[in-house]
């Protein structure tokens, strides 16, 4: 996850790969939270589609590295709440 360094407020841990992952009966989740503004915050959980912990790996990484991009763009421009899948 090394473009996630362009998005200050993400917290990753190197000691655990599933991290932001979160397993629902056997699908998996992308779990993150967003402030949207300075007072408030808000819990995202969004399908990954998939039963597979690797592919969930792979579409978590490919979520937060399009998030990276986003947060390059102009404020009007951002999408607060993107598809995980």
């Amino acid at each position: 996850m090394n473009s996630l360094s362009a998005l200050p407020g993400l917290r990753v841990r190197a000691e655990n790969p599933n991290h932001h992952l979160w397993n629902n009966h056997g699908t998996w989740f992308l779990h993150y939270t967003v402030h949207p503004t300075p007072f408030t915050k808000e819990r995202i959980r969004r399908s990954l589609g998939t039963k597979d912990v690797a592919v969930a790996r792979e579409r978590r990484d490919a979520f937060f590295a399009l998030l990276a991009t986003e947060a390059g763009k102009p404020a009007g421009t951002v999408v607060r709440k993107a598809v995980a899948a």
